[in-house]
């Protein structure tokens, strides 16, 4: 585990499944049972038919690129990491939820093409602390 420096998710009642099951290296999402939709972010009710008939269930993890920013003006914390990507993500349950792209190589737009594949990957970033992030699907 590295020393991250960067700013930590703070669960709330309604939050704390999330970041539970990222700690178990799971992407869970809020699944409505009455208009049988997921949704993303964590709400104590659905934002379609607004039923508090919500659970959470595992997403597969897969996407795509929705759309980007590389990000070469780093947020306080954020020094050592840039140039970063923060991107939106469509996941193949419907709902969209911004995280990051990590790479091995620099992030440009000739190797960040829009609707790219994309999978979820865990960064155990504390021992309390995972982070949900997304990277291309190697094809």
């Amino acid at each position: 585990m590295a020393d991250y420096q960067g700013a930590l998710p703070t669960p709330t009642h309604d939050t704390q499944p999330y970041w539970d099951a990222a700690k178990e290296h799971r992407l869970v999402l809020p699944y409505c049972a009455a208009c049988d939709a997921y949704d993303f972010y964590p709400r104590p009710f659905c934002r379609q038919c607004f039923s508090w008939d919500i659970e959470w269930r595992d997403a597969s993890g897969k996407g795509t690129l929705h759309t980007y920013v590389i990000n070469h003006r780093p947020a306080r914390g954020f020094d050592e990491m840039t140039p970063y990507v923060i991107a939106v993500v469509e996941l193949e349950e419907g709902p969209r939820m911004m995280t990051n792209i990590v790479m091995e190589e620099e992030p440009t737009v000739d190797n960040l093409p829009i609707d790219a594949p994309v999978e979820v990957v865990f960064d155990d970033v504390t021992d309390e602390v995972t982070l949900p992030r997304f990277r291309l699907v190697q094809s």
